[in-house]
This record gives C-alpha cells, sequence and structure tokens, in this order.
C-alpha cells in the first residue's frame, strides 16, 4: 500500500510539474506575442506619423531587446536615406531653377541680337558685324555652360574616364596662370609665383589638372578682386604635391564653407562680371581632383587669406631615384 501511494505521489509530482512547464510556455508565449503586437504597434505608429522617436520596449528578454535595438537601426537608417532624399530632391529642384535662370539671360540678349539683324536685313541695312560678333559669343557661352553642366553630370555618375600619365605638374602650373596673365596686370593684381624649377611629376590628367587650376584662379579673381593678391605655389610633402591658389579678398564666410563646392552655390554679391560664374566651376574641381586620386580644400579668413590647396599624388618615376 505504502508503495501504491509512494507511486501516486511520484505520478502527481510529474503531472505537476509537467502543468507548470505547460504554463510557463502558455505565458511565455502569451508574453511573447504581446511584445511582438506592441512592437508591431509601436513601429506602425513611428512609421505611419514619420516620428524621430526610436522604438521603446519594456522586457526582460534579451532576445527581444537585441531585435528591437536592430529595429531602431533599421529605423535611423530609413530616417537617413529620407533626409538624403529630400536634400537630393531640393538641390534637384535649386538645379533645375538656376539651369533655367543661366540659360534663360543669354539666350533672352541673344534672340534680341538676333531680332534686331533680322529687323536691319528686312530695312536692307547692312549687317552689323559688331552685333553679329555679340551674338556669336553670346551663343558660345551657352554652348560652354551646357557643356559644363553636361561634365559635371558625368563626373558624378562615374561615367568620365581619364587617363593618366606622369606629367610635370610645375609646368602645367606655369601654363595655366599664364593664360590669366593680361587679366591680373590689367586688374591690378599683385602676382606670387612659387613654383619650383626642377620638374615634380605627378600621375595625372593635364586636361583635368588645366580646368581644375583655371577654376581656382578664375575664382581667386572673382571673389579675391577687392585684395588685389594672388599666389599660384606649389610644393610636396611625403607622397604628396600641394598646389595652393590664394587671395586676400573678401573671402568665403565660415557659413558658406561647406557649400562653397556644392553644384550651383554662387555668392550672390560677386562684383567682377569678366569671368562669369554658373556655380559649377569648384563643384567640378573637387569632382576632378577626386578622379585623380587627390583632394580639394578650402581654408579662408575674409580679407586675410583665402586659400584652396589641391593635394594629388606624386608619380612613381618622381620616387624612384
Amino acid at each position: 500500500m505504502n508503495q501504491e501511494m509512494l507511486i501516486l505521489l511520484l505520478f502527481l509530482i510529474i503531472l505537476l510539474l509537467l502543468c507548470i512547464v505547460l504554463y510557463q510556455q502558455y505565458a511565455f508565449r502569451r508574453g511573447l506575442r504581446r511584445e511582438l503586437r506592441d512592437i508591431q504597434e509601436s513601429l506602425k505608429t513611428i512609421l505611419d506619423q514619420d516620428r524621430k522617436e526610436p522604438l521603446l520596449l519594456f522586457t526582460d528578454s534579451r532576445e527581444m531587446q537585441e531585435l528591437a535595438a536592430q529595429i531602431n537601426r533599421i529605423l535611423e537608417e530609413l530616417r537617413n536615406q529620407r533626409a538624403d532624399f529630400r536634400r537630393l530632391e531640393l538641390s534637384s529642384r535649386k538645379m533645375l531653377s538656376n539651369i533655367s535662370h543661366d540659360l534663360k539671360t543669354p539666350l533672352t540678349v541673344l534672340s534680341g541680337y538676333l531680332e534686331i539683324l533680322r529687323l536691319n536685313a528686312e530695312q536692307g541695312q547692312n549687317l552689323d558685324m559688331e552685333m553679329l560678333k555679340k551674338a556669336e559669343q553670346k551663343a558660345q557661352s551657352i554652348s560652354a555652360l551646357i557643356g559644363r553642366f553636361f561634365t559635371l553630370a558625368r563626373l558624378e555618375s562615374g561615367d568620365m574616364e581619364l587617363p593618366l600619365s606622369p606629367m610635370d605638374a610645375c609646368e602645367i602650373c606655369r601654363e595655366t596662370l599664364l593664360d590669366f596673365y593680361e587679366l591680373l596686370q590689367n586688374d591690378g593684381f599683385e602676382t606670387e609665383v612659387k613654383i619650383p624649377e626642377t620638374p615634380i611629376l605627378i600621375r595625372g590628367n593635364q586636361e583635368a589638372l588645366q580646368r581644375i587650376l583655371s577654376n581656382l584662379i578664375s575664382n581667386a579673381i572673382r571673389y579675391g578682386a577687392d585684395g588685389h593678391y594672388l599666389c599660384l605655389s606649389l610644393h610636396t610633402e611625403g607622397s604628396s604635391v600641394f598646389i595652393r591658389v590664394a587671395d586676400k579678398g573678401k573671402g568665403i564666410d565660415k557659413a558658406f564653407s561647406d557649400q562653397i563646392f556644392d553644384r550651383l552655390f554662387t555668392l550672390e554679391d560677386s562684383r567682377n562680371r569678366r569671368i562669369q560664374g554658373s556655380g559649377l566651376g569648384l563643384s567640378i574641381a573637387r569632382q576632378l581632383a577626386l578622379k585623380l586620386g587627390g583632394s580639394l580644400t578650402l581654408e579662408s579668413v575674409p580679407f586675410e587669406r583665402t586659400v584652396f590647396t589641391l593635394e594629388l599624388p606624386i608619380s612613381e618615376e618622381q620616387i624612384r631615384p
């Protein structure tokens, strides 16, 4: 009898333990469903209302805590992508607006010239060669502007290949600066040149480097006219070549220093109109610098010194003895 009671007691204990396990499993699944439902509702609210808050989940389960952490990472990435998309959308709208503005003015002038020439021709007057020359210049400026837009689009899409070869950076700097000699002289600029006589080789693209330097020098003449000073210097440091274009003009305010390389960004109060700016030059210059394996940076203290620094890698031919 005692043995039967012992067996019965053991059976009841086993049955009780089984019930406890089943209840714990039921409670766990119920709690899990509740936590998952809370996550679902919170996530739906955050996404539908575009809230900036993270997903909050109060649980003792490490697994659920890790799940919530990973969901918050996804939410943060989604917010960043949305912000990038909005910035890109705003930039695209601004670009289209600026393109329309930049093309509208010369096109209007060109149309005016052509209309005057047509009216003169209808009245039997001789062809005005001076006006015809101005019309041709406007047509060329429109073509150049469209070309710059196309170049920037190709650079940003990665669709432009630049053949690289060893070349003397010093000689390219001198040749490019020489193209601006007459303009610098006429504007009364003090020009300082610090370029070594010994060739310094880089592995680059001559057209790309000349375009970068032309944009930097043009920018210095346009916005540095108040200082009447321009310096072009070149030196090596380690395995890099540093080319600097400096002026002492009004410079770039810190509020705009991060935007100066953005496409179509311009300083509206430029007073020198002989070198027209579309806001593409510096953006193209930086993209070309990146294509050459280098970088382009800016340091500016208004009316003291504004310096654009182009850093490029030295060619292996220069490094080898």
